[in-house]
């Protein structure tokens, strides 16, 4: 018999994957990889800021994470400079304005490394109707919105003689980016977020012969995923959110003998 705090972290992290799996293979494709790094780093600040305006730092972090999003694609944009460019820029000031904000709360209690990596088995049953509600806004987008991402992804030319808004659908997966990371910071903390959105799709592509089937892959490899860790977590004492990326990195080594035997048939 599993104790509560173990069926919250399962319930979150299952959450999380369902999310992660079909955005995670969109990132692969496009290699936003980066895209979505700078993102997290900045959802410490986010932290910082809700402790200081004394509201949930969950909805700092979601704020934070959407505004942030925004810019970073109006700069991308406008900006004379190149795209990783802005993003390392934004990336590291991000973290490091966070950290200087909460060296200015020295009242509050603040768990710096459940941020940094994570504190899953820490979640609160108000944690989890989050993660649920923005998993269900995300799912249903994203399947609104599938073909036209899909071919956005292909061609951006083609998309646009299709007669489809490029940038309105760009940026909409910017935001989808964003709200995915800020309800995965408690999951896997602000350092390894992006783990979680890269490496199933990457595990699911190796294996799948349609975007479809990738999607529905890579969200099973998050949820295996994140099924190992806290399984390792809880036998071996070991650090949760870690553990979960370490399982997903287990299981993409896995992959990649039967990718092999894939191309062989």
């Amino acid at each position: 018999m599993l104790d509560d705090f173990m069926v919250r972290a399962l319930l979150a992290g299952s959450g999380v994957a369902l999310m992660a799996g079909p955005l995670g293979c969109f990132v692969v494709w496009r290699r936003m990889a980066y895209f979505g790094d700078s993102l997290a780093h900045n959802a410490l600040l986010g932290v910082a800021l809700g402790l200081l305006l004394g509201i949930d730092p969950l909805i700092g972090v979601t704020v934070g994470s959407l505004m942030l999003a925004g810019l970073l694609w109006l700069m991308q944009r406008q900006s004379q400079l190149a795209g990783d460019t802005i993003l390392g820029i934004l990336a590291h000031a991000g973290l490091a304005f966070g950290v200087i904000t909460l060296g200015f709360l020295p009242n509050a209690r603040i768990d710096l490394f459940g941020y940094l990596f994570g504190d899953i088995l820490a979640v609160r049953a108000g944690d989890i109707y989050w993660i649920y509600g923005i998993a269900a806004v995300v799912l249903l987008l994203v399947l609104r919105f599938w073909r036209s991402l899909l071919l956005v992804t292909l061609h951006e030319e083609m998309a646009a003689a299709e007669g489809l808004h490029v940038g309105r659908l760009k940026l909409g997966f910017v935001l989808l980016i964003a709200m995915t990371i800020a309800v995965a910071m408690k999951v896997v903390g602000v350092l390894l977020i992006t783990s979680l959105l890269i490496i199933p799709a990457a595990t699911a592509r190796r294996l799948a012969s349609s975007p479809e089937q990738m999607a529905v892959l890579a969200t099973a490899c998050a949820a295996a995923a994140v099924l190992m860790g806290l399984t390792a977590s809880l036998y071996f004492d070991t650090p949760s959110g870690p553990s979960v990326v370490a399982a997903a990195a287990s299981l993409f080594a896995l992959s990649l003998p039967l990718g092999r035997f894939r191309g062989m048939t």
